[in-house]
């Protein structure tokens, strides 16, 4: 089943409003953190869609449980970078779609290639990364290094850590519904 952009939009705005794991902000608030910050890199379109949409997987995922206290930590991945994809293949390119299923990847990727990386993690970030399979080895740098997007998957995870700023003023939604049906395939 496909999503159109008003049904994105609805999704966001509405199971998008309570708290991002552990982060003092809300998912609404990094997603439109991070397609800001996407736009003031001047990052092409089909970037800026794919920032704001990066972790819309999580509100789709069937492995969402719900749990009250933001304080918790997930028991194991939801694997939300592919649950999206599905929901958003017939509407978007591979432009939008690669760097939101990369974004993960991308995070395990600039631990094993940027010393610094990890250390700049928030906690809820790391935890997370252990989940999802720690840091690359040699052998998954270089293939990552390969594929299509990559580069814009690495800038998308570079907005993605930085997102997280509670009370950052950002475009509102419609700025970005807007910049969706620009970039759709549909």
């Amino acid at each position: 089943m496909s999503l159109s952009i008003p049904e994105i939009v609805q999704l966001l705005s509405s199971r998008a409003t309570t708290w991002y794991g552990q982060e003092a902000v809300s998912q609404l608030e990094h997603a439109l953190q991070c397609a800001h910050l996407a736009e003031l890199a001047n990052e092409a379109p089909e970037t800026v869609v794919a920032a704001l949409l990066h972790d819309l997987g999580h509100m789709l995922s069937t492995e969402r449980t719900a749990v009250p206290d933001h304080e918790a930590l997930p028991a194991k991945d939801d694997l939300h970078q592919y649950v999206a994809l599905p929901f958003l293949r017939s509407l978007f390119p591979d432009a939008v779609l690669e760097p939101i299923r990369l974004h993960v990847d991308a995070k395990r990727y600039l631990c094993a290639v940027d010393a610094l990386y990890w250390d700049a993690l928030s906690p809820a970030s790391k935890h997370s990364l252990e989940l999802q399979g720690g840091r690359f080895d040699d052998a998954h740098v270089h293939a990552f290094e390969d594929l299509p997007f990559y580069a814009e998957a690495v800038r998308l995870r570079r907005y993605d850590d930085l997102a997280k700023v509670p009370g950052q003023p950002t475009p509102a939604l419609a700025h970005y519904a807007a910049l969706m049906q620009q970039v759709t395939t549909a």
